[in-house]
């Protein structure tokens, strides 16, 4: 098959459906809520109880409300359209395969490809996040006689946003981020319904301290320290690193209401996770379009809701970049509530890791259906579990090493590009489906069309532009190696390119 002609070749609507049927495909064991539990998990956590704590303090101040307004506005465009097409499609891989649908196999590996890393820098986050909440809550249980060597609990290395630079700060590694790692990579292994109920357990827990966080921390809110609101400016926009709008820190990245919306952005990637588990729901046309819409509204309330007590709470500049809602309790004297909602942070952040951990695997494992990635690896399923565990596993060593050895600062500004990138493209395979595919059945429709598509590439895009050059950067070189895999193997080995051949094709 002609190289122009298989860049450009994409999968028909009536093949995604047949794919999803068969011996070796995943179990059919998810229900709405479940899936909205999964979207909930993935979302409440990392947003409220690890990022907000740098967007407020190195970025926004007390404007971070509206941050995670604008990245909520954002989402909401987006999920839409990952909705409509989550009903049309209920088969794994998520924009991976919307992708291949509607732009052809070469962007499909593109999105793919950047997805594989989303996923890993974003858990490698979230396992940094869970690691200072549980060093805290260690302090808390044994009131200070226990507590983890500092060389052992974080990264041997920081971004100093002061200096503009990267500084050594003399620990060796983040022992705890990579222990959860090993643990959550176990329980996914075991199996996606297990999984599942430990999650429901795990958001449960997690909403009722959010609740506490918001009702009891209401009371404590001086709205002097919403004074001024707005300290680093309303934008922050830069394009392709370069700031062309807005503040900039000592190392010349963007500052201000923006900037902020940017790296919080990958906080809201529950909703994608819920469609990369569509082919694992019992009624996919039905439960996945209420299980994003649902988990969105739910997360992005209780988002706006959290920034406003936090930031009203104490003055921006004193939040704690490393578990900063229970030490904003700490700072007001209420120290029996700080016991509370470290717990309830560790179960959120936990819930997190779990979804985040999961959803990569099942990119792989479309990817390597489709020829792309070697399937007796990325697309096995172990016979007794039913999960895609050698996939599983090598996130799990990634996340690890990722998590053990990197900072938080460094990590939260790494996840969004690419996460961006992947709602800019489903709602472009949204514009394009309604053209080439008028009719097909469609049991859930984005509204307002072609706006709500049209409004999620353009918020989607300003955000984009408005992270930092490390960004660009990181997303070029990782992109140029995935092009050298897709060139070197994936292309040669396309089911749909053999097909076009005549080739036979062995599941």
């Amino acid at each position: 098959m002609k190289f122009e002609h298989q860049i450009w070749q994409k999968k028909t609507l009536g093949r995604l459906l047949h794919e999803a049927e068969g011996d070796n495909r995943l179990k059919r064991v998810l229900g709405p809520v479940g899936l909205t539990s999964l979207g909930v998990g993935a979302i409440i956590g990392t947003g409220i109880f690890v990022l907000i704590g740098k967007a407020a303090h190195d970025q926004a101040g007390p404007a971070v409300m509206l941050s995670f307004v604008v990245a909520g506005l954002a989402c909401a465009f987006a999920g839409l359209c990952y909705a409509e097409f989550a009903s049309m499609a209920p088969v794994a891989g998520s924009a991976y395969t919307y992708a291949y649908a509607t732009l052809g196999e070469l962007f499909a590996w593109i999105i793919g490809w950047d997805l594989v890393l989303e996923y890993a820098v974003s858990s490698s986050a979230v396992a940094v996040g869970w690691s200072k909440y549980f060093n805290e809550l260690l302090k808390l249980i044994t009131r200070g006689a226990i507590k983890i060597p500092e060389f052992l609990n974080n990264a041997p290395l920081d971004y100093d946003p002061d200096k503009g630079r990267i500084v050594l700060t003399g620990a060796w590694i983040d022992l705890p981020a990579m222990l959860i790692t090993a643990v959550i990579t176990t329980i996914l292994v075991i199996g996606i319904k297990e999984s599942a109920k430990f999650n429901n357990i795990m958001v449960i827990i997690k909403l009722v301290v959010v609740l506490f966080v918001i009702a009891v921390g209401a009371f404590y809110i001086d709205t002097a320290n919403w004074v001024p609101f707005a300290p680093f400016g309303y934008s922050g926009i830069s394009f392709f690193g370069e700031t062309i709008m807005g503040q900039t820190d000592a190392g010349g990245k963007p500052l201000g209401m923006l900037s902020a919306s940017a790296i919080i952005f990958f906080a809201y990637i529950g909703f994608d996770s819920v469609s990369t588990h569509a082919e694992e729901a019992k009624n996919p046309k039905r439960d996945v379009p209420v299980a994003i819409v649902a988990s969105l509204l739910i997360c992005t309330f209780l988002y706006i809701a959290v920034a406003a007590v936090l930031t009203g709470m104490i003055p921006y500049k004193d939040i704690k970049i490393n578990a900063p809602v229970s030490d904003a309790f700490a700072q007001k004297g209420i120290w029996w509530a700080e016991f509370v909602i470290a717990f309830g942070a560790l179960t959120g952040i936990t819930s997190v890791l779990l979804v985040t951990m999961l959803s990569q695997p099942r990119v792989l494992l479309a990817m390597a259906r489709d020829g792309l990635l070697p399937d007796s690896f990325f697309g096995a399923i172990h016979e007794k579990y039913r999960t895609p565990y050698k996939s599983t596993i090598l996130t799990g060593c990634f996340v690890a090493l990722l998590s053990g050895f990197l900072p938080l600062r460094i990590l939260s500004e790494l996840v969004s590009i690419g996460t961006l990138m992947a709602f800019v493209i489903v709602c472009v395979a949204v514009l394009i489906m309604r053209q080439t595919n008028p009719d097909a059945e469609r049991p859930f429709r984005a509204p307002l069309y072609p706006f709500v598509p049209l409004a999620g590439i353009g918020i989607c895009g300003l955000l984009m532009f408005s992270l930092p050059s490390e960004n660009w950067l990181r997303l070029i070189v990782w992109l140029g190696l995935g092009f050298m895999i897709y060139f070197v193997y994936g292309r040669h080995h396309s089911h749909m390119a053999k097909e076009h051949d005549g080739t036979r094709i062995t599941e």
